[in-house]
C-alpha cells in the first residue's frame, strides 16, 4: 500500500489549478484543516444532537434510507450511518452553504454541480467504532456509480465529499483508493471487484493520514473502501461526513421515497450472515437512552 503523497493543499473559495490537476489526474484529494477546533467541536456537538434525536424519536429510516445502529463502548446506543443529517441540524444546513465546499462544484467542470442536500443519501454521518456489538467496522471496495443504476439513470459524474471529524492516522485503518480508476472502462468501472464484499487490500491501494477536521474528495467513479481499524474501543473511534455533489437532473428524496435496492440487498447480506436487524442493537438498550443528556432539536 502507498501513502498519499500530494502537496498539502488548502481549500479556499476557489479551486486552484494545481489542485484540479491533481484531482484530474489522481480522481481524490485532500485538503488540510477544513474545520477549525472550534467549528470541530461545534459539528461534533450537532452530530449528538441529531443522533439523540432519532433515537429517541424510534427512527429506522430518513427519506426511505435505513440508519444502521450498534452499541457504543460504554453500551449506550449508536447510529453508525445517518443519511440526511442536515435535516435535523441548522448548523449542518448552514455547514453546507460554505463557500468554500461550492467551490468544489468546480472539480466537475464542465458540468454542473451542485450540493445533494435533499438528493443521494444526502449528508451522510458514518460512525466506526470497533465494539462486541458494531455492525459497521469496514466498507467493502465499490464505486458510487452503480447507485445511478439502480435509479434508473445513465451513470452521471459526482464528487463524494467527506469531513473528518477524527484523527485517522494510516495505521488506524480508515479511507483506501486506488487512484486514477475513475479513468476505467464502463465493464472495469462494474466488475473490477466484487462490490462490498471484496476488503481485501490492494498492493496499489493508497491510503491516508487525516487529521480531524480535513477534507477529502474523491470521484464517485473512483473504487475505494474503509479499512477496519486494528484496535478496538475508544482507539477505533473514526467519524466522517460525506456530502454528495452531483449533476444531472434534481431528484430530491422525501418521506415516501421507497429504499433504494442496493439498501435492501445490504440487509439481505445481514440477515445471511447472522447479524442482528439494525434496529434491534438499538432497542435492546432502549432502557439507557434517558442518559443520554443531548435535548431535543
Amino acid at each position: 500500500m502507498k501513502t498519499n503523497n500530494q502537496p498539502v493543499f488548502h481549500l479556499g473559495k476557489t479551486v486552484t489549478a494545481p489542485q484540479l490537476t491533481y484531482f484530474q489526474q489522481h480522481g481524490i484529494i485532500q485538503f488540510k484543516n477544513f474545520l477549525d477546533k472550534e467549528s470541530l467541536s461545534l459539528i461534533l456537538s450537532e452530530v449528538a444532537q441529531v443522533q439523540d434525536f432519532l433515537l429517541r424519536n424510534q427512527v429506522e429510516k430518513v427519506n426511505g434510507i435505513p440508519l444502521k445502529f450498534g452499541s457504543d463502548i460504554n453500551g449506550t446506543p449508536l447510529i453508525q450511518r445517518i443519511a440526511f443529517a442536515s435535516h435535523y441540524s441548522n448548523a449542518l444546513r448552514e455547514l453546507l452553504k460554505d463557500e468554500r465546499l461550492l467551490a468544489l462544484t468546480n472539480l466537475l467542470s464542465p458540468y454542473d454541480g451542485r450540493i445533494g442536500e435533499n438528493e443521494k443519501d444526502g449528508l451522510v454521518i458514518n460512525h466506526y467504532v470497533n465494539t462486541d456489538s458494531s455492525q459497521f467496522r469496514q466498507l467493502g471496495w465499490h464505486t458510487d456509480s452503480p447507485r445511478d443504476l439502480f435509479l434508473g439513470t445513465r451513470i452521471l459524474p459526482m464528487l463524494n465529499v467527506g469531513i473528518h471529524l477524527d484523527d485517522c492516522p494510516l495505521e488506524n485503518g480508515g479511507l483506501r483508493v486506488l487512484a486514477g480508476t475513475h479513468h476505467q472502462s464502463l465493464f472495469r468501472l462494474l466488475f473490477r471487484k466484487k462490490y462490498f464484499i471484496d476488503h481485501t487490500p490492494d498492493e496499489r491501494e493508497t491510503g491516508f493520514e487525516i487529521e480531524a477536521g480535513d477534507l477529502t474528495v474523491h470521484d464517485g467513479r473512483l473504487w475505494h473502501r474503509v479499512q477496519q481499524s486494528p484496535f478496538t474501543g475508544e482507539k477505533s473511534r473514526r467519524r466522517v461526513m460525506y456530502i454528495p455533489v452531483v449533476t444531472g437532473a434534481y431528484q430530491p428524496k422525501h418521506a415516501q421515497s421507497p429504499t433504494p435496492f442496493y439498501h435492501k440487498l445490504a440487509q439481505l447480506k445481514q440477515h445471511l450472515h447472522g447479524g442482528k436487524p439494525q434496529w434491534a442493537a438499538a432497542k435492546a438498550t432502549e432502557g439507557k437512552l434517558a442518559k443520554v443528556n443531548s435535548t431535543a432539536i
